[in-house]
């Protein structure tokens, strides 16, 4: 069975830093894609940035270009979101979603597999 579990949100005030990790089990497919989400209530859901195993890394918000980074440990089936200079409007659930496409994709409907969301609050 794949699992997706996320952690590493939190309360910080603005300009501080977090890293949101995303621990995937049960996924040994030959294509793998890792994407970052995240959601206010009442709004639609942003695409933040993908990596593939095998096609690289993508880039979609262009809010966050610069400030946030994704990247991997296959060692430890980690996915990673290093989020510096966090800012009040990055306040949202944090989500990660895989699934076995041969590149990454910023459509939501792409992704079988998502973790419960991790929460991230920034204050001024």
């Amino acid at each position: 069975e794949v699992q997706l579990v996320e952690s590493g949100g939190g309360l910080v005030q603005a300009g501080e830093s977090l890293k949101l990790s995303c621990v995937v089990s049960g996924f040994t497919f030959d294509d793998r894609a890792i994407t970052w989400f995240r959601q206010v209530a009442g709004k639609e859901r942003e695409v933040i940035s993908c990596i593939h195993n095998r096609r690289g890394v993508m880039k979609y918000l262009e809010p966050v270009e610069g400030r946030f980074t994704i990247s991997s440990d296959n060692a430890k089936n980690t996915v990673y979101l290093q989020m510096d200079k966090l800012k009040p409007e990055d306040t949202a659930l944090y989500y990660c979603a895989a699934d076995a496409i041969t590149r990454c994709s910023p459509d939501a409907w792409a992704y079988d597999y998502w973790g419960q969301g991790t929460q991230v609050t920034v204050s001024s």
